[in-house]
């Protein structure tokens, strides 16, 4: 009989039929001592059997354990190595669920991260602060914490929260331990049941494994995350570094061809191309007043944006970007020099500043150089007024490309207050036009080939005014016998009587000028003046042998009556009348506006005083 237990161990049977040999002996008559020895046998059995059964489960654990490490081993993903774990702690407890949460540094609790066999939504949500519950418990003094039956048990906080989710979610036994990584506790990994059940010390300490291993598997995955976010700022640095330097290269390359272009005598269009053709698209360089230097023409059609934008390059000392352009500015003491725009794709930035530079050195240089000539050509203008008939002045002249014994004009114009900007503007139109120019007090002199001074000082007028963005002045007058001084005395009383005429911002010789010219032009052209003013009327009288020009004196001296004229002539008044009208069609419309008159009644008394017409006014005079 005692080899039917040994049978029985053999085919791991269940307790119950360890009975069998026993009573199966009572049934054969056996005696009391056959029954105690198979009794004692049968207990032994049981106990070699129980042995079995640990080991077996041992074996299972360590096994599971063997699996979990090399899990980690090859650790890909932390989710599934805690999914697994957790799934493991479930199958080797034989508990209805396990789960597993973890600390929040932030927030200062602990959060459901994974979990197997949960069915409740706000269970798998639940977040337990520290001392709440009993894995807030094990959270807070990092110890193993179970209880047969949780709801009933008053060692735990119980929270309405934590309250609600466990009984959604059924649970009643439960068992945590902590994840420790050193003495920090990162989490607790549960075991639980949905029924009242006593956790053993195996359990605990198989579960205490498994959860030293979850905390391997975290530690390890964060190093790991941290050694690849490492490496991908390494090469994300690596690619930076390579990009910038690629740039760099480019951008000192596209330097060395700008100053190749400068070295070889070239302007700012000659830069301005090469930018185009590096960086493409489309560019526009402009002057300190926008006005377009080289590269697109075309500047019309610039935001005022752009302007502004300048503004902010010049204070960032960079380059700046408005929409689809990129705008580099320069300034020299605070005063704006030039700026690149260029409308392009993905441009690089450093390429377009290098030649703002580039373009900012030369216009420098251009000015160094126009202020030097301008120097020279100053003091020569000086010389000519304040030192006429000083010796060399011809020669001085001629060294700068100027022949004095051609016709010229001099011009004065009054900026009132913008000196170096005038000055800088009439040394540039000097060495332009091959004239002088110098700069005396609130006005700039020229002296310009030509011979009509009263077109020479309105476009001087004009464009000085549109540099300077206020009203300048300018009067003109043409040297005699190479007399410098008398045309700059006449130039300047011109000036001035355009002011106080109320024409400022305009320019005028002292033909221009009527009467007023006529008294302040050191020429005194009376025979000019009378033919500008009366020529009409005069050459009229001398081809059709009329007495148009009595009758007009006739007129003004009656106080402008017809009939006290035709009284004065002993003619008709009709006859008056006619007259009029023929010197109104001769003379134009507004002949009788009182300054119109005035001058026609000066010109009157000159012309008989003896000062006759010219005789290109009798042949070509109005019919």
């Amino acid at each position: 009989m005692v080899t039917r237990f040994l049978e029985l161990l053999a085919r791991e049977a269940s307790a119950v039929e360890f009975e069998g040999p026993i009573i199966e002996a009572r049934a054969a008559g056996a005696g009391p001592a056959e029954i105690e020895r198979l009794e004692l046998a049968k207990v032994e059995a049981l106990r070699v059997r129980q042995l079995l059964r640990r080991r077996a489960r041992r074996e299972a654990e360590l096994s599971a354990l063997f699996d979990t490490a090399g899990d980690l081993a090859a650790l890909r993903d932390l989710d599934a190595v805690l999914e697994a774990i957790v799934h493991r702690a479930r199958q080797l407890l034989g508990t209805d669920t396990a789960y597993l949460t973890l600390h929040d540094p932030e927030r200062g609790d602990t959060y459901m991260r994974v979990t197997d066999g949960s069915i409740s939504a706000a269970f798998q949500a639940l977040r337990l602060g520290m001392g709440d519950g009993l894995g807030g418990l094990v959270a807070q003094t990092a110890r193993p914490y179970s209880t047969a039956d949780y709801p009933a048990d008053s060692r735990f906080h119980h929270t309405g929260t934590i309250d609600f989710a466990v009984k959604e979610e059924g649970l009643v036994a439960i068992l945590g331990v902590p994840l420790r990584l050193g003495r920090r506790v990162i989490g607790v990994l549960f075991a639980a049941n949905r029924s009242a059940r006593p956790f053993l010390q195996e359990e605990e300490a198989l579960l205490a494994s498994l959860a030293a291993h979850a905390a391997v598997a975290i530690d390890n995955a964060r190093l790991l995350q941290e050694t690849r976010n490492a490496l991908d700022e390494l090469s994300q640095a690596h690619r930076t570094a390579r990009e910038h330097a690629a740039a760099v290269e480019r951008a000192a390359l596209a330097h060395d061809r700008m100053t190749s272009v400068v070295l070889r005598g070239g302007g700012i269009e000659n830069v301005a191309a090469v930018i185009t053709e590096v960086l493409g698209g489309r560019l526009w360089v402009l002057d300190d007043l926008g006005r377009p230097l080289a590269g697109d023409a075309d500047a019309a059609g610039l935001d005022p944006g752009v302007f502004e934008a300048a503004q902010d390059s010049r204070a960032l000392g960079r380059t700046v970007r408005r929409g689809d352009l990129l705008i580099a500015s320069v300034d020299v003491g605070g005063e704006p020099l030039c700026t690149l725009v260029l409308r392009g794709d993905d441009a690089d930035e450093r390429i377009l500043e290098r030649g703002a530079q580039v373009c900012a050195l030369l216009l420098l240089f251009r000015r160094s150089v126009a202020e030097a000539e301008g120097r020279v050509r100053g003091e020569l203008l000086d010389d000519l007024i304040s030192r006429p008939g000083s010796p060399g002045l011809a020669e001085r002249a001629r060294r700068l490309g100027l022949d004095l014994d051609t016709p010229h004009v001099l011009v004065v114009a009054r900026h009132d207050g913008q000196r170096e900007r005038a000055a800088f503007w009439a040394s540039s139109q000097a060495a332009i036009r091959h004239g002088l120019a110098a700069a005396r007090g609130e006005e700039v002199v020229l002296l310009l080939p030509g011979a009509d001074p009263g077109a020479i000082a309105r476009r001087i007028a004009a464009e000085l005014t549109a540099s300077l963005g206020h009203p300048a002045t300018a009067g003109a007058a043409v040297p005699r016998s190479g007399e410098v001084t008398a045309a700059y005395r006449e130039a300047q009383r011109c000036a001035q009587a355009l002011v106080a005429l109320g024409r400022a911002g305009d320019g005028a010789g002292a033909a221009e000028l009527g009467f007023v010219g006529l008294l302040i032009g050191d020429g005194q052209d009376v025979p000019g003046y009378v033919d500008s003013v009366l020529g009409p009327v005069t050459g009229y009288d001398a081809r059709r042998g009329t007495a148009l020009g009595d009758t007009l004196a006739a007129y003004f001296a009656s106080g402008g009556s017809p009939s006290r004229t035709a009284e004065a002539m002993h003619i008709h008044v009709n006859t008056v009348t006619q007259r009029l009208d023929r010197i109104g069609k001769l003379l134009g419309d507004g002949w009788q506006e009182p300054e119109r008159a005035l001058e026609l009644q000066l010109a009157l008394r000159l012309h008989r005083l003896g000062h006759t017409t010219s005789p290109q006014s009798v042949e070509n005079g109005p019919i």
